[in-house]
């Protein structure tokens, strides 16, 4: 390796993009290509910086299978950073395999870094957690290792492990300065910043307040029984019932939360369940009908009683009633709050990451971008959608991850 590529690759190394181009930006040999591809890549030209990896991969000769991986991983951490999360998954293991079979440690652990961060975009949080643990960072560089923390902090944030996401970001923080970075510090810190941020709003005896992810995680420990707006579940510390897919019986059981103690009237619970501006008998035949159907869903854990006016919501053993909301509530909460890392999304990334349909996603960006929650550029396969975060709230909650007992 002759010195420019060397310097370049110190520079990079050191987070110093423009420096390493200064050294090799009129070059096209396959070692400098995949140097300015890494460049174009820190300094944000992301599609300059794809097609850069891909012709110094192809560049590389056949017994140079180690660099031709090396630029796998590079444009496989692209593909990551612009969520383009359709990237072949294979390609990258293959390119791990080979890394691995060479002897090169510290690139192959990275390798599976970037699947565990695929994973935990896409939901599969349980995947990504077996990954984790077989993951030895010890090969890692500080830089490295800092992007690894985060990935850890990241997986426990969405398990609601609040302690060991704390301790996660604290190492993330003192590898970063061993990095000397300040890009990675400022990533680090404002990943910390969640763990300070509101992140859900909790309403009980029809008073509500602002609550912190420590303090959710400590609320699911306890023994309340808790209407779960923000995954759509009833749950105590024991058990769950899961009502994403019984949306009336969802509604209900939250707007009685919302009253408990208290009871709520029949007309108030057809006009804000069944959107209907007046209860009729058929309305209100139906709302029996529900209520049957809720109470034989909750069973042991919560009764629905009949009052003179309507129907009250009694926990067994005396429990609270805790209604545990969103800090955005609406019907596309959950998209707003992937696009809330300030990224750009495909659809299609989108539709992957929400396990829904392509076409569901395009109906739900279409209506934000109508209210001005989002902004698109780009068009046809090109076309990104994007938002600024959610001002003073963390919309971790929203994303759909297993919560503890789930």
């Amino acid at each position: 390796m002759d010195s420019l590529i060397t310097a370049a690759a110190r520079a990079l190394a050191a987070g110093d993009p423009l420096g390493a181009l200064n050294k090799i930006a009129l070059r096209d040999d396959p070692p400098a290509l995949a140097l300015r591809g890494i460049a174009m890549a820190q300094v944000g030209d992301l599609v300059r910086a794809k097609s850069l990896l891909r012709r110094a991969a192809r560049g590389f000769g056949p017994n140079e299978a180690v660099a031709r991986a090396r630029c796998v991983l590079a444009e496989a951490e692209v593909a990551l950073v612009s969520r383009d999360l359709g990237w072949p998954a294979k390609t990258l293991a293959a390119a791990r395999a080979t890394l691995e079979e060479h002897g090169d440690r510290a690139n192959a652990a990275y390798a599976r870094s970037l699947e565990v961060r695929r994973l935990v975009l896409i939901g599969r949080v349980d995947e990504a957690d077996r990954a984790l643990a077989a993951l030895d960072p010890s090969a890692f560089r500080p830089a490295s290792r800092t992007t690894h923390e985060l990935v850890v902090a990241g997986v426990a944030l969405r398990r609601l492990r609040t302690k060991i996401a704390r301790a996660a970001l604290a190492r993330a923080a003192r590898a970063a300065r061993d990095a000397r970075i300040p890009a990675l510090t400022a990533e680090v810190e404002n990943a910390s910043r969640v763990l300070a941020t509101p992140a859900a709003r909790l309403l009980r005896g029809g008073r509500e307040r602002l609550v912190l992810l420590e303090e959710v995680e400590a609320l699911l420990a306890s023994n309340a029984f808790i209407v779960d707006a923000c995954r759509h579940v009833v749950r105590d510390a024991r058990t769950v019932v899961p009502l994403v897919r019984r949306p009336v019986l969802f509604a209900l059981v939250r707007v009685l939360g919302e009253a408990w103690p208290g009871d709520v009237p029949r007309d108030t619970l057809v006009a804000r369940v069944f959107g209907a501006r007046r209860a009729d008998e058929s309305y209100r035949a139906r709302l029996r009908v529900e209520m049957g159907r809720l109470r034989a869903t909750l069973r042991r854990r919560a009764d629905v009683r009949a009052t003179p006016r309507g129907f009250a919501l009694a926990p067994r053993r005396g429990r609270d009633v805790v209604v545990l909301a969103p800090p955005v509530d609406g019907p596309h909460a959950t998209v707003l709050a992937f696009l809330a890392d300030g990224e750009s999304w495909s659809s299609s990334a989108l539709a992957l990451a929400l396990g829904a349909s392509q076409r569901t996603v395009q109906r739900a960006l279409d209506a934000l971008v109508t209210t001005g929650k989002v902004h698109s550029f780009g068009r046809g396969r090109a076309r990104r959608w994007m938002t600024p975060p959610v001002a003073g709230f963390t919309t971790t909650l929203l994303l759909p991850a297993p919560l503890p007992g789930g």
